[in-house]
């Protein structure tokens, strides 16, 4: 789930904190506590899971409308632009952009995505509202380019894949 979605890093450091504890001290009691607490986190990640679902988007675009969304509280007509923003943007770097060979490993594509990137979020009519300030803007592109950069290294070559 991390993989795909490096948001979740928090379920990762509440499991490591659980072995932690588990490690620290092995009488009964803990380990029934530490059982509950894994048994408990479980069924977080279960839910996490399911939240692609709910939200109606698959693993690759939620990861997407993760990073456009994370820090803020949105209604609902504005969480669903984000949603649409998320899919359009990953469709079209997939037709686009990345199918380049080694798009990585030269700087001319490097650079094509990272513009394509902004020009999208950018874009009044397909990209982010108007009430994400500039900053706001120029953050998010560069978050967004940061994962498409660790997660495909092609169009048909990606942890979702």
């Amino acid at each position: 789930m991390i993989r795909k979605n490096p948001l979740r890093m928090d379920f990762n450091q509440r499991y490591q904190t659980i072995i932690d504890e588990y490690n620290r001290e092995k009488d009964r009691v803990t380990i029934e506590q530490t059982f509950e607490k894994i048994v408990d986190f479980i069924e977080q990640m279960n839910a996490e899971e399911r939240r692609a679902v709910r939200e109606g988007l698959d693993e690759e675009h939620l990861a997407l409308f993760d990073i456009l969304t994370s820090g803020k509280s949105l209604d609902q007509r504005t969480r669903n632009r984000i949603k649409k923003v998320a899919s359009e943007l990953l469709d079209a770097l997939k037709a686009e952009k990345l199918k380049v060979d080694n798009w990585r490993e030269k700087e001319q594509t490097m650079a094509d995505v990272q513009v394509f990137i902004e020009e999208f979020l950018w874009d009044e009519a397909r990209g982010l509202p108007a009430d994400y300030s500039p900053e706001d803007v120029e953050l998010l592109a560069a978050q967004v380019f940061d994962h498409i950069y660790q997660q495909y290294p092609s169009a048909d070559r990606h942890v979702y894949a």
